[in-house]
């Protein structure tokens, strides 16, 4: 049984990280910034968050991360920041997963405005650190790494675009993670994390 959730946790981590592609690459709104340089408008970061939320921070983590990682290396603007990408999205999960499930214990809960709360909590948690090290981390990549002198010009429209998406992506998968929790429930096949399953 253990063997099988962990297969269909692996294959649904693929399901996240072409789902994130397909929205980060397809469904973005890209703002030119000087020096050559973009930002843009997505909800990739919410496949990201809603999978913490499904499969636990790491999977989750991990398909929203590989996904736009590959969204980074497929664009020419972007191709630079593709390790930066990886790193940052990985984060966005591991952070709501561990917020969701092993304080929340979400998948465990039964009372339904306790786990919205917590759902809400924990996909504010993720997004917030995305709003604070994006721009931060960004900056100093473009600055050190890159040595782009445009780096302090496209901190305030990083900023911008990154909490904007943090808005979205929070209202996008909080919503989606309420209506797809009873449906999965129904089916049988709502997952539950490693931590969670020794309350059980």
């Amino acid at each position: 049984m253990m063997k099988n959730e962990k297969l269909l946790k692996l294959v649904l981590t693929g399901v996240f990280a072409a789902l994130s592609y397909v929205v980060f690459t397809f469904l973005q709104i890209k703002i030119t910034l000087p020096g050559g340089d973009a930002t843009s408008i997505h909800l990739g970061n919410a496949v990201c968050v809603l999978g913490a939320l499904l499969l636990g921070g790491l999977y989750g983590g991990l398909g929203g991360a590989i996904g736009m990682t590959i969204g980074d290396l497929f664009d020419p603007v972007y191709i630079v920041y593709a390790p930066k990408t990886f790193i940052l999205k990985l984060c966005i999960g591991l952070i709501t997963g561990f917020i969701a499930h092993r304080l929340g214990h979400i998948t465990t809960e039964n009372n339904h405005s306790k786990i919205f709360r917590w759902t809400v909590v924990a996909a504010a948690g993720g997004l917030l650190f995305n709003v604070i090290f994006d721009p931060l981390v960004g900056y100093f990549y473009k600055l050190l790494i890159l040595g782009k002198p445009a780096a302090e010009l496209t901190l305030a429209w990083n900023v911008a675009s990154t909490s904007i998406n943090a808005v979205t992506s929070l209202v996008v998968s909080v919503a989606v993670y309420m209506a797809l929790r009873p449906a999965l429930k129904k089916s049988g096949m709502f997952l539950t994390t490693g931590a969670q399953k020794k309350a059980v």
